[in-house]
């Protein structure tokens, strides 16, 4: 069976008409009437009687027309059937952020819209984000500042001031706002080396001229909370990934300029993963729709 030619017949059925069935065909009447010719020739049978006002069917025609009917009919339920698949995004997505925050609302939105996609995140600094991305334990990383390698695809999400904060019982009396020389005078909790919030703040006081010698150094954002809410010292953060807490009390650092962006990133080289390409297409068409907001 020739489907060329049982398409051309299908439309010149349905149609009526050689011209009608070669311009929704987008073939030339000849061309149309040449398959049709060459399916009645091989099949030794007649399936239209051709005359001025059109192309009429036979019996033989109506008999084959009531089959491609079918036929065609089937073929565009597996054609939408197909597109459906293609359209499905499934698969397991992993994040690793050096804060879920800065991603946690885009994440929600695009579980939503592909619902068959099962995500996890995963915490740890610049340096980890980076190392598991290369390690391929992930497909996305949120870091606070872009990649300088070539290696990485980076998607500028935003960027925030960085602030102290402390239990509100812990300063004698409330600090909207201080310096890194007056913050000095307490324990400070510092995260681990590879922090880009500990890099900000010990190159800000080395520009002040301040002495920065942490009481505590920590992995970890959470475990910076946890030394802060027991009292223990002063802790910093991004303005962004800081949160309502009743028990904590923000305070702007003055003399510091530092902001920290935040981007996702990816491997170039898996760029073409397709979770990976409609996550990184959600987020810009996202942050897009946000800078017009």
């Amino acid at each position: 069976m020739n489907h060329t030619q049982i398409r051309a017949f299908h439309a010149v059925a349905m149609l009526g008409s050689f011209s009608k069935a070669a311009e929704k065909l987008l073939l030339t009447q000849p061309a149309i009437s040449e398959q049709v010719r060459r399916l009645e020739q091989e099949n030794d049978m007649l399936l239209f009687q051709r005359s001025r006002k059109g192309a009429q069917l036979t019996p033989d025609g109506a008999s084959l027309f009531h089959l491609t009917k079918r036929y065609f009919a089937i073929e565009d339920e597996i054609d939408d059937c197909l597109k459906e698949w293609n359209a499905r995004l499934a698969g397991h997505l992993r994040l690793v952020a050096d804060s879920a925050q800065h991603v946690t609302d885009l994440v929600c939105r695009f579980r939503a819209r592909y619902p068959s996609v099962r995500i996890t995140i995963r915490s740890g600094n610049t340096q980890t984000v980076f190392n598991e991305l290369r390690a391929y334990n992930a497909e996305i990383g949120v870091v606070g500042s872009p990649p300088q390698a070539r290696e990485m695809v980076a998607l500028n999400i935003g960027a925030s001031p960085i602030i102290a904060f402390a239990h509100r019982d812990f300063l004698s009396e409330a600090r909207s706002g201080m310096t890194l020389a007056e913050l000095a005078q307490y324990p400070l909790v510092l995260r681990e080396d590879g922090s880009k919030t500990r890099q900000h703040i010990l190159d800000g006081a080395r520009q002040s001229g301040v002495r920065i010698a942490p009481a505590f150094e920590v992995e970890g954002r959470e475990a910076v909370r946890s030394i802060v809410l027991s009292g223990g010292g002063i802790g910093f953060v991004s303005e962004a990934e800081f949160g309502p807490d009743e028990r904590l009390a923000p305070i702007q650092i003055l003399d510091l300029k530092a902001r920290m962006p935040e981007s996702i990133v990816h491997l170039s080289q898996r760029g073409d993963v397709r979770l990976i390409r409609t996550f990184m297409d959600f987020a810009v068409a996202s942050t897009r729709q946000e800078g017009t907001g």
